[in-house]
């Protein structure tokens, strides 16, 4: 795996724990709002896992390009 794609995956990592931490986080303070915000987060955590389906060494640099953009949504 190139250097690119190491520190792509070590990001993408990062950003994952981050995202399921702040799931964990809604549930635990289980507001009634917080469903929407938890929704939206599992959404983008699924939306990851179809792009890296075929696996990090078989990822394109059409779908590198969507994780960058991925990792920069601030939503």
């Amino acid at each position: 795996m190139s250097l690119e794609k190491t520190e792509l995956k070590a990001r993408i990592e990062a950003k994952r724990k981050e995202i399921e931490a702040q799931i964990a986080r809604l549930k635990a303070d289980s507001i009634g709002g917080a469903n929407d915000s938890i929704v939206k987060l599992q959404s983008k955590l699924s939306n990851l896992e179809n792009d890296l389906q075929t696996g990090w060494d078989n990822v394109s640099e059409a779908v590198a390009g969507k994780l960058n953009r991925w990792l920069s949504d601030k939503d």
